[in-house]
């Protein structure tokens, strides 16, 4: 075939014969005129996304060369699906046979009942997994990084952008990396709600910075309550993004660094029923760098109760975090090394604001 386009096309199936449905979407695919099939990736089973109470999917990804215009090929997937008796009722039932078209070559396309590339695949592991065994570079045409990138930010989960909880977006990373800079900049760009940390009005931290532990569990309940007050499921708006200089679950964290063991019990017997009422974050930018790099900025923003701070203790934080994000699977990671992201070019910052209204449902 002349002209033709490389195109993506994601099946799935969770009714009756399963891998008999997905063998004859593929059959009536290669048939169709002005389509090759070339490539498909392995099947792979899935859960329903959102928890739906119904039968796990066979999933795979077809890679395709196609003369067709992206409506006609469209169509076509369509015509498929009814062949193979798709009944289309609400939105996540379950279904015979699922075909998307997930990416027409490089174009991006908006139009009513077209929307290419398919407008969740970048929170769909299963869908990255196969576009992967085809080719990791291949890039985004909207979030302009490779599928194996935006493979890596899931760690193996599936997600689904939910307008019905609150687009909460946390910046994690340890002292010094530029948290509350970094937050400063989203939040202008996008025009949300920021949120930071009561360093400042914490009246206990200059004194357990200074080496009285026995003020530690103050300082660590006032941090707390702080933040249950502007995280809770009540103050954040569904209607309203907001975007926090930290991520709460470093409670824990820096809960088991300062405290003694008699006060870590107490604080964890209070931390567990609380943080239930604190909004997870739908997005979460790990910042990342070198303890020295952190120190650096620590030392130039001169706080006079940061002065004291090791290297030996943020590299202890660097460990724990990386611990907190090595499977973290509560919502997609951007992970960002800090020394790499200058913030005084504004399009280095334009661009990640830009890929994360791709993970926000607004």
């Amino acid at each position: 075939m002349a002209n033709t386009t490389v195109s993506y096309i994601g099946l799935g199936s969770n009714l009756g014969d399963r891998e008999a449905s997905i063998r004859k979407a593929l059959k009536l695919l290669a048939e169709a005129p002005g389509v090759e099939l070339p490539r498909v990736s392995e099947l792979i089973e899935t859960p329903p996304l959102g928890g739906a109470a119904q039968p796990e999917f066979i999933n795979a990804v077809a890679e395709i060369k196609t003369s067709l215009k992206p409506e006609d090929l469209h169509r076509a997937l369509l015509d498929i699906e009814t062949s193979l008796g798709r009944q289309r009722q609400q939105k996540w039932s379950p279904r015979t046979i699922d075909l998307d078209l997930l990416l027409f070559g490089d174009e991006v396309i908006n139009q009513p009942g077209l929307i290419v590339p398919h407008s969740q695949m970048h929170l769909r592991s299963f869908v990255l997994k196969g576009l992967c065994q085809f080719n990791p570079k291949l890039l985004h045409p909207v979030i302009k990084e490779p599928m194996s990138e935006l493979a890596g930010r899931l760690h193996g989960a599936d997600f689904v952008l939910n307008p019905n909880l609150p687009q909460l977006i946390s910046i994690a990373g340890i002292i010094g990396v530029g948290k509350t800079t970094l937050t400063k900049k989203l939040a202008g760009l996008l025009g949300c709600k920021a949120l930071f940390e009561a360093y400042d009005k914490n009246p206990f931290m200059p004194d357990v910075y200074a080496g009285n532990k026995q003020l530690a569990l103050d300082s660590q309940l006032y941090f707390l309550t702080s933040r249950i007050t502007q995280l809770n499921h009540n103050t954040l708006k569904l209607d309203q993004i907001a975007i926090s200089d930290y991520v709460f679950d470093k409670e824990l964290i820096y809960a088991r660094r300062l405290l003694s063991p008699e006060q870590l019990t107490l604080y964890e017997q209070i931390y567990s029923p609380v943080g239930a009422n604190v909004s997870t974050p739908v997005l979460v930018i790990y910042l990342t760098d070198s303890a020295q790099n952190c120190l650096e900025r620590i030392r130039r923003r001169n706080r006079p109760y940061e002065q004291e701070i090791q290297p030996q203790f943020l590299q202890v934080l660097n460990a724990d975090y990386e611990g907190l994000f090595t499977n973290w699977k509560t919502c997609p990671v951007i992970r960002i090394t800090a020394s790499k992201l200058d913030y005084t070019i504004d399009a280095d910052i334009d661009r990640l604001a830009n890929q994360i209204k791709s993970y926000i449902a607004v």
